[in-house]
C-alpha cells in the first residue's frame, strides 16, 4: 500500500504499490544488474523528507564518483545565459524553494531578461537541455544523479541502477520538523507541496508516475535505516 497519508483521491491521484520493501537480506535478481567495474549511472528519486539527497551524496562518496544535483542547473544556466540571480536563488537551498529544476524553468519562463532580450525556449526545451547535459556527463564518467527524472532519462541505459527512496509520512514529518525547526503541521504542508511538485514535474516531462515502482530497480523504505544504513544496504546490493 502507499506510504501513510497518501491515499487514493489526493493530489497523488492513484494507488502505487512498492514490490520491494527492502531489508538487509534483499539482493537484486536481475542478471543484468549494474556492474560498478564499468562506467555506470545511479539515479535516485525520493519523496521529500526521506534524506534521499544525503543518501545519494554518501553513495557517490563511497563509490568515488561524481554527484549530479544543482551542478546540472548551473550547466544549463550557462548554456541559456540565464540570469545569475535566478540560479543563485535556486542554489540557496532555502527550504521554501524546491531544490529541483521546476523552480529553474518557472523562473526562466516568468520573464527574466537575458542579455537585454527575451528568448522563446519553452520549459520542455529547457528540460531537454538538462537531459542532454546529464547524458553528456554520464557518457564521460560514472555518476549518481539526484532527481531530475534520471530514471526516465536512463530508462534504457545498459548499466544503470534506478532507485526510489520513500518512507511513511510520520517519519518524514519528524525529520523535516527537526531539520527546518518547524512544527509538524508546517512540516506536513511542506511535504505535500514538495511531493506534489515532484509528481507534477515528472508527469509533465516524462508521462510516467513518479511513485510507480515499475520505474525503478530498487524501491527502498528507509524508515529503519537512516542515511548510513540505507547506503550500507545499497552498497551491499551493488556489490552483490
Amino acid at each position: 500500500m502507499l506510504p501513510d497519508g497518501e491515499k487514493k483521491g489526493n493530489k497523488f491521484g492513484s494507488f502505487v504499490f512498492f514490490p520491494y520493501l527492502c531489508d538487509i537480506d534483499y539482493k537484486p535478481q536481475n542478471r543484468n544488474a549494474m556492474n560498478k567495474e564499468e562506467k555506470f549511472v545511479i539515479t535516485i528519486s525520493r519523496q521529500f523528507g526521506t534524506g534521499g539527497h544525503e543518501i545519494g551524496a554518501e553513495l557517490a562518496k563511497r563509490l568515488g564518483v561524481k554527484l549530479l544535483d544543482k551542478q546540472i542547473l548551473n550547466e544549463v544556466a550557462k548554456r541559456f545565459s540565464v540570469v545569475e540571480e535566478a540560479v543563485e536563488k535556486i542554489g540557496s537551498r532555502n527550504p521554501l524553494w524546491r531544490d529541483d529544476f521546476t523552480n529553474f524553468y518557472r523562473t526562466y519562463m516568468a520573464g527574466a531578461e537575458y542579455n537585454g532580450a527575451e528568448h522563446d525556449q519553452t520549459s520542455h526545451e529547457l528540460f531537454e537541455a538538462q537531459a542532454e547535459t546529464i547524458r553528456k556527463i554520464a557518457d564521460e564518467e560514472s555518476c549518481v544523479i539526484i532527481g531530475r527524472c534520471g530514471f526516465d532519462i536512463f530508462r534504457n541505459h545498459p548499466n544503470a541502477l534506478k532507485i526510489f527512496v520513500h518512507s511513511p509520512l510520520d517519519c518524514r514529518k519528524r525529520r523535516i520538523a527537526i531539520k527546518y525547526d518547524l512544527n509538524e503541521q508546517d512540516a506536513a504542508a511542506m511535504i505535500v507541496d514538495n511531493d506534489y511538485s515532484r509528481e507534477l514535474y515528472t508527469k509533465t516531462f516524462t508521462g510516467s508516475e513518479w511513485t510507480d515502482a515499475r520505474n525503478y530497480d530498487i524501491s527502498l523504505d528507509v524508515r529503519k535505516f537512516g542515511v548510513n544504513g540505507a547506503v550500507d544496504f545499497l552498497m551491499k546490493a551493488i556489490e552483490g
